[in-house]
C-alpha cells in the first residue's frame, strides 16, 4: 500500500473511507505529528495503492501488517473513518497485540445495507474517454442525485489522460468488492483495549441499535458525538474532531506507559 510517514513518537495509523485517499485525514495527521509518528495510508483500490478486484478485510489487514513491518512498528494507534474505521476495528479484533488503541469515526462493527449504489452508478456512467471538462463531470454527478460536496470529493479521484479522464481508484474493483466491505465477519471476536467511537450528530451510521454490538465486542469502548456534523464529521468540524482524537490518543499513551 502507498503511505506517507511524518513526525516522531508513538505511531498512529490513519485510514480513510470509501472513495477517499491518504489526504482525507491530513489535517488530523498535521496535529498528531507534533508528538507522534503518523502513517497515512492509501487503502487498496484507492489513491496510489495496489488494485485488487476481490478486496476483503482480511486482505487489507494483511497489507496493513506489511506496512507496519516495513516501518518497524510493533504496536500502533489505529484511527479510521467510515470504511477505514471498519478496517481499524477489524484489525484490533484480529491483532489486538499490535494495537495501542482504536478510533472508529462514524462507523459501527456491523453489517450495513447497500448505501452507495447511486454513487457507483453515477461514477460508472460518467463518460471518461474524450472528456476533459471537469465542470461537465461535476454536473453529471449532480444530475445523478449526488450532492455538490460529495461530488467534489468524488472527483478528486479523477485524473487527466492523453485522451480524456481516468480514475485513480479501482472503481470496478470497489464495486465488485462492495458486499465484502459492508459485511462484518468478526462478530465473535473481542478487543479489550481502549477504543473510541466518534459519531456525527446528524449521521445515521452509528445508532442506538449498535450499542449492544459495540459493548459486546469492545467492552472498554467510549463514545462521543460531534453535534452539527454528518458522516463527514472530520471535514465539517476538523478542529473539534482533531482535538477529541488527539486527547484520546494522549490519554491512551499515558495509560499504556
Amino acid at each position: 500500500m502507498n503511505y506517507v510517514v511524518s513526525g516522531q513518537g508513538a505511531p498512529v495509523v490513519l485510514l480513510h473511507g470509501l472513495f477517499g485517499n491518504l489526504d482525507n485525514l491530513k489535517s488530523l495527521g498535521n496535529e498528531l505529528e507534533q508528538k507522534h509518528q503518523v502513517i497515512r495510508i492509501d487503502l487498496p483500490n484507492h489513491g496510489q495503492s495496489l488494485h485488487i478486484n476481490d478486496l476483503t478485510f482480511e486482505v487489507i489487514i494483511e497489507q496493513l501488517i506489511k506496512v507496519l513491518d516495513k516501518c518497524i512498528i510493533e504496536r500502533a494507534h489505529i484511527v479510521g473513518h467510515s470504511m477505514g474505521g471498519k478496517v481499524a476495528l477489524a484489525f484490533s479484533l484480529k491483532h489486538p497485540e499490535k494495537c495501542l488503541s482504536v478510533v472508529a469515526a462514524d462507523i459501527a462493527p456491523a453489517k450495513y445495507t447497500r448505501r452507495h449504489d447511486t454513487v457507483f452508478h453515477a461514477l460508472q456512467s460518467l463518460p471518461l474517454e474524450g472528456n476533459s471538462d471537469r465542470r461537465a463531470a461535476l454536473q453529471h454527478l449532480i444530475d445523478s442525485n449526488i450532492d455538490n460536496a460529495t461530488s467534489q470529493f468524488l472527483l478528486k479521484n479523477l485524473q487527466r489522460t492523453e485522451t480524456g479522464f481516468s480514475w485513480k481508484m479501482n472503481l470496478d474493483g470497489l464495486y465488485n468488492s462492495y458486499n465484502n466491505l459492508i459485511d462484518w465477519p468478526y462478530s465473535q471476536l473481542q478487543y479489550r483495549g481502549p477504543c473510541l467511537f466518534l459519531r456525527g450528530g446528524d449521521s445515521d451510521y452509528v445508532t442506538s441499535e449498535h450499542r449492544n454490538i459495540i459493548i459486546s465486542q469492545f467492552p472498554n469502548a467510549s463514545a462521543k458525538t460531534i453535534q452539527g456534523t454528518g458522516h463527514w464529521l472530520h471535514a465539517q468540524k476538523p478542529t473539534v474532531f482533531n482535538r477529541i482524537v488527539k486527547e484520546f490518543i494522549e490519554q491512551s499513551v499515558s495509560s499504556d506507559s
